[in-house]
């Protein structure tokens, strides 16, 4: 059961990958939108700049070819001047004549101030038309620099039917009479550049433009016309552009407009000067604007969105899905090997986990866990085994006790008894008294014996045993092993012989520890045999590859080449059965304990031997068959042989191996040509 803060892995990886790919996506479609809206935001600076300065020099063509018409008209009048009918003859045929883009002609008497003929009525078209000359004006050598140029009388722009949306100007030249006295000014009222409709999508823009006083002289709002600039929302920036033009006339650039609409809308503008000359040698700056809402300019990005959004639902639902089967693909697996780990102790014996998923790591968790259960199988087989074992183990410490017990108490019953029957005098001869302190002594030799091997024991387990090597006659060492059996053997009948091969001479050993090695062999082989059997002694030089052949506690690779003192015990006793052999070494217990109660032992024989056998670096073997008999070697390596024993390898021919062995490697037990056989 899951415990209230986890949750299932196919939910944590659900909303895992929704968490990572849900901000991942909408930033990308973010990071999108933006280069989409700054890259439509650089296409309209490019065009709004292109149109400013198409704008300002198609006004500023038009401006010239008007001007030229009127110098004309006006050069045409001059020679009616003293006939004032013809004025109205003149303005009308005149009208006709012109573009009409030309919404206006006056004819101005300015010593009267009277409009003498008009196309649009009695009302002056400009109100700064006294302002240009004087009656003392000379007349200019050039007659276009005498034009001047004005904005419309807004009550006049009121009036007209005609759209707004177009750049109005008025345009002034005066008439001199023959003594070149200012008699008459005519006006031309034009419109030089019809407005773009602000729709959305175009970036041609509206057209602004105000001259270098900062008066306005077009805007797409004719309420603006005539105005200052710096009576606009934005007139702190138009006033900049305007200073920045005045200090570089060549200067151009792209800005944005945030108080340009009454709706405080966000518009772009660029903008471009022109040079409209006024007199002879003087030129006045015109900045046109080409202006434009940002809405128009981005209009085509409400498009992109629509599409992006559409996009962003698409990949949304795809990664949903995507998600949803990512997740049961991932999660179904390991939720089937979960269940089967929680009730791995339910499954029958030969089911194994799920497996073919499509994921291949997952396949390999499977047949992980399968060799786990497997392994763990065998690991619970081995520790019942070593749990009965040690049962068992527990069993036999108990008879150790009641064993060793009773071996200590015998003796020691047999000392006190044998002492007290001499002490009190119970004895009818000397004769009978040393008879009974021999028992004594022969007992007290058998505990201290027992109580030796207990200690022996003890030390070799705790490391403090340590080995005095040192050059030992192998021959007298063995014989030396055999008469302390001798007694035994010839209570049973049985017979003793001893072989050692011929180049076997003196070896550093421990002399006390081997003795102590080869009498517990033999008195084992002494106990276990029966009356009228044999036992001998053999020591020879082995290889490894002979030692491998035999049955040993320690399966520690061996180097086949490497040689060995062997010191081999054979006796022809009732043997050990196979499914004891494991029990052979340990200590403490005894291969049968109703043979061993029998035949009497502590069961430490075996077990010292072989860790007397270890520390001087070697090992102990067997091989034994029920009721034919044993054979126990010692193998012990022989690195300080004698020199005699190169002198017998050299002597040695094939038919006649060297250290008892035949042609094949193996050793030669009946090989009286080779060992020296003692009786006893």
């Amino acid at each position: 059961m899951a415990k209230p803060r986890q949750s299932s892995f196919r939910r944590l990886l659900f909303t895992r990958i929704l968490l990572l790919s849900i901000p991942v996506l909408l930033v990308g479609e973010y990071v999108v939108y933006r280069k989409a809206r700054s890259g439509l935001l650089e296409t309209a600076q490019l065009n709004l700049t292109s149109s400013a300065i198409r704008k300002g020099e198609t006004i500023k063509d038009l401006l010239e070819a008007y001007r030229s018409n009127l110098v004309t008209a006006s050069e045409a009048f001059s020679p009616q001047i003293d006939r004032p009918e013809k004025g109205r003859e003149f303005v009308s045929r005149l009208s006709r004549s012109l573009p009409k883009a030309v919404q206006c002609i006056q004819l101005t008497n300015m010593q009267t101030g009277q409009i003498e003929a008009s196309t649009c009525g009695k009302q002056p078209v400009s109100r700064d038309l006294d302002r240009f000359w004087s009656n003392s004006t000379p007349v200019a050598l050039d007659p276009q620099s005498n034009i001047r140029i004005s904005s419309v009388n807004p009550d006049t722009l009121a009036k007209l039917a005609t759209p707004l949306r177009q750049l109005y100007l008025v345009l002034h030249a005066p008439i001199f009479d023959s003594s070149g006295q200012l008699h008459y000014a005519l006006s031309m009222q034009v419109a030089l550049h019809t407005q773009a409709d602000s729709q959305q999508g175009t970036l041609s823009g509206d057209t602004v433009v105000f001259d270098q006083e900062g008066t306005i002289l077009a805007h797409p709002r004719t309420s603006q016309i005539g105005r200052n600039i710096s009576q606009e929302g934005d007139g702190a920036v138009l006033q900049g552009i305007l200073t920045a033009i005045l200090a570089n006339p060549e200067k151009q650039d792209f800005l944005h407009l945030f108080a340009f609409d009454p709706d405080g809308s966000e518009w772009l503008a660029a903008y471009s000067p022109i040079k409209i000359p006024v007199r002879s040698g003087e030129d006045r700056t015109w900045v046109v604007m080409a202006v434009a809402p940002i809405s128009s300019a981005l209009f085509s990005l409400e498009e992109v969105k629509q599409i992006l959004m559409v996009l962003t639902l698409g990949l949304l639902g795809a990664s949903l899905l995507a998600t949803i089967y990512v997740a049961r693909d991932l999660a179904l697996p390991l939720e089937q090997l979960g269940d089967y780990a929680l009730h791995i102790d339910q499954r029958h014996g030969a089911e194994r986990a799920p497996r073919d998923f499509k994921v291949r790591e997952i396949n390999h968790l499977a047949e992980a866990l399968d060799s786990m259960v497997r392994r763990l199988a065998e690991r619970a087989e081995e520790l019942e085994a070593a749990w009965q074992e040690a049962q068992v183990a527990n069993q036999l410490k108990s008879a150790f006790l009641a064993t060793t017990s009773h071996e200590l108490r015998t003796p020691l019953n047999a000392i006190i008894g044998c002492l007290r029957l001499v002490k009190d005098g119970c004895c009818d001869s000397p004769e009978e008294e040393l008879d009974f302190l021999q028992r004594a002594d022969d007992a007290s030799i058998h505990l201290l014996k027992i109580i030796d091997d207990l200690l022996n024991i003890s030390k070799i387990e705790a490391g403090k045993v340590e080995l005095q090597l040192q050059p030992t006659s192998i021959q007298d060492l063995c014989q030396q092993c055999l008469r302390m059996v001798q007694p035994g053997a010839d209570n049973k009948g049985l017979t003793l012989s001893l072989e050692v091969a011929p180049h076997l001479d003196r070896v550093a050993l421990d002399e006390r520890r081997v003795r102590q090695m080869v009498i517990n062999l033999l008195s084992n082989a002494v106990k276990f045999t029966p009356e009228g059997g044999q036992v001998r002694l053999r020591a020879w030089t082995g290889y490894g590859h002979q030692l491998e052949q035999d049955i040993r506690p320690d399966r520690s690779p061996v180097n086949s080449s490497t040689p060995y003192l062997c010191l081999e015990v054979k006796d022809s006793g009732i043997g050990i059965p196979e499914d004891r052999w494991h029990l052979l070494f340990r200590p403490f217990q005894q291969v049968d304990s109703s043979l061993t109660r029998r035949h009497e032992g502590t069961g430490l024989g075996l077990a010292l031997t072989k860790r007397l056998a270890e520390l001087h670096g070697g090992t102990i073997s067997f091989q034994s068959v029920p009721n034919q008999g044993s054979t126990f070697r010692i193998w012990l390596p022989s690195r300080e042989v004698q020199p005699s024993t190169e002198a017998a390898i050299a002597h040695s021919s094939p038919d006649n191996p060297p250290n008892g062995n035949t042609a094949d490697g193996t050793p030669s037990i009946d090989a009286p040509d080779s060992t020296i056989s003692s009786r006893f």
